[in-house]
This record gives C-alpha cells, sequence and structure tokens, in this order.
C-alpha cells in the first residue's frame, strides 16, 4: 500500500478536492492549502460555495462542472455519499479515488477499481505526503526539528 500512495502522489499532481470548507480551520482546508503548498494544483468542490473562491481557487458545484482533466478525487465527504462520488469519478475519467480518514465504502471501490481507477479509503494525503517525502511523523508535527 506505501508503495501505491507514493507512486500516486509522486505521478498525479492534479487534485478535484470534495467537501472542502470555506473554514480555514477546517481539516478540508488545511489539507488543500498543504497539498498546493507542496506543487498540487488543488480544484475544490463544494455547492454550498460554488463560484467563490477558496484559497484562490475557484469552488465547483461537482466534479463534472472541471474543465481540466483531474487525477484524484480526494473526498471530506461522509462514506453515503461516495458511491455517487465514485461514478462522477468514473465520468470524468480520474485516475484515483481517494477516501479521507474515517471514510470508506466496498460499492465505490469495487466500481472504481473495476474501471481501473486506483482507491484509497481511510487516509490523509497530507498525512500520507509528510510520511513519504518530508519523514515527518504527521501526527505530531509540532515535534519535530
Amino acid at each position: 500500500m506505501i508503495d501505491k500512495i507514493k507512486e500516486i502522489l509522486s505521478k498525479y499532481k492534479t487534485i478535484a478536492m470534495v467537501g472542502v470548507s470555506k473554514d480555514d480551520k477546517k481539516p478540508s482546508t488545511i489539507v488543500m492549502k498543504y497539498m498546493q503548498r507542496y506543487g498540487f494544483k488543488v480544484i475544490p468542490v463544494n455547492p454550498s460555495a460554488k463560484g467563490q473562491k477558496i484559497l484562490g481557487e475557484v469552488v465547483y458545484e461537482k466534479l463534472e462542472d472541471i474543465k481540466i482533466p483531474i487525477d484524484i478525487v480526494d473526498v471530506f465527504r461522509p462514506s453515503a455519499e461516495v458511491h455517487k462520488l465514485a461514478e462522477d469519478s468514473v465520468k470524468i475519467g480520474a485516475k484515483v479515488l481517494w477516501l479521507q480518514l474515517g471514510i470508506r465504502s466496498v460499492e465505490a471501490k469495487e466500481l472504481v477499481e473495476s474501471k481501473n481507477i486506483e482507491y484509497i479509503e481511510n487516509r490523509c494525503t497530507k498525512m500520507e505526503y509528510q510520511k513519504l517525502f518530508l519523514n515527518i511523523n504527521p501526527a505530531f508535527p509540532v515535534l519535530q526539528n
């Protein structure tokens, strides 16, 4: 799994982040800002903030509204919503469906893998990037020198 995650985060640089909040203290917004800092193009998807900007990027209502190719669909939404997002990920030709901590869906996994889309669940893109590329223990980054 670690090799798969490292390959994904090395190879793919455009992320559609579903469920990003306008509140800069929320985990989704912190992760978005972090991934931008390390060279990822992160496009926010949040119907309630459609047309506004989060961290300098225009917010889209849904995945299908994004006009550029998406590599990773990174999900900050409840597990119950994931199957629909998996269907949308297939429609837009995403390479990876990535579910954040605590989010899982057997149905979504089966669907995307049947379409040759990589599937990651219950993992944080920021934490994985820190571990694999920066050698930082993501649980306690403030303890690093």
